[in-house]
């Protein structure tokens, strides 16, 4: 078993109508876009596809946009902006499930100051003492160089109690800057196999991919047989795209460039591609290097 290899976008353009777009290590390293990604986008544009972009960032969705305009990405070049934060940020307004519905009112926000805008608009109390907490709201370290264990003490007194998790970020890692660096969801994760109850948002799961596909009607393209995502984790962007049945692309330049191989000078391998997806139960349409034209 082998997994197709693309030069370029150029090679299945024609195939699809809409491209449902991861952000981090696909078409930005946390601080620049990647070098071909501007003029991908702009001619994916200028064919009229519609371009719907799906992060897991745990943030609001306009504040997703505002960043890509910081990192270089304009707003014309895509159509719509979704996020985990946004998914989060929504069930926590409307508590609309029986498990949001249940979350008291003091919550213990694990995050940096910048993400504390995660928490306007809603009516919560935030509290600095798990003794005093209805509930974990996970956004993801402090800064880059924290690991799992930093964040343990806290999570096992959340256990001690029973304490519900809302995970705002399910990815475990992220690449930045060439470092990889713990997520929210590698915190949920470890709460989760200690037995705590976590309500997970993004990428792999399906709520997410469902306010995506009502944008795409909204632009025309009701087929979800034309509509394929570009992702760079096995994990949440190829299983889940396989989870709600679109086709998918793998972008070798991120999370899994080491266990790929990637390098400037060695091709990809589509032998060692398939085994990687096989060993996660994901296997995506196709592959390429860099997300580009």
């Amino acid at each position: 078993m082998s997994v197709h290899i693309l030069h370029g976008i150029r090679e299945i353009a024609a195939d699809y109508d809409g491209f449902l777009l991861d952000l981090w290590g696909v078409l930005h390293d946390g601080s620049q876009p990647f070098p071909e990604v501007l003029d991908a986008l702009r001619r994916l544009k200028a064919a009229d596809k519609k371009l719907v972009i799906l992060s897991n960032a745990p943030r609001r969705a306009t504040m997703v946009a505002e960043r890509l305009v910081e990192i270089g990405i304009p707003m014309n070049l895509y159509d719509a902006v979704h996020s985990s934060g946004e998914e989060a940020w929504l069930h926590l307004k409307h508590r609309d499930d029986p498990f949001f519905r249940a979350l008291g009112r003091h919550c213990y926000f694990i995050g940096p100051r910048r993400d504390d805008p995660l928490l306007q608009g809603l009516d919560y109390q935030r509290v600095a003492d798990v003794a005093q907490a209805d509930f974990f709201l996970a956004v993801g370290p402090d800064n880059w160089e924290e690991d799992l264990s930093a964040f343990t003490p806290v999570l096992d007194a959340g256990l001690a109690r029973g304490l519900p998790m809302v995970c705002a970020n399910a990815d475990l890692v992220v690449v930045h800057q060439g470092r990889r660096s713990i997520c929210a969801g590698a915190m949920a994760e470890y709460y989760e196999r200690q037995g705590g109850a976590v309500r997970w948002h993004g990428k792999p799961y399906r709520s997410v991919y469902d306010f995506c596909f009502a944008r795409f009607a909204e632009f025309g393209v009701t087929d979800r047989r034309r509509i394929v995502a570009f992702g760079d984790s096995f994990r949440t962007d190829i299983a889940g795209a396989a989870g709600v049945g679109i086709a998918s692309v793998l972008t070798a330049s991120g999370i899994h460039a080491d266990e790929i191989g990637l390098t400037h000078a060695t091709p990809l391998d589509p032998h060692r591609i398939a085994t990687l997806a096989a060993a996660s139960d994901a296997l995506p349409t196709a592959a390429m290097g860099e997300f580009c034209w």
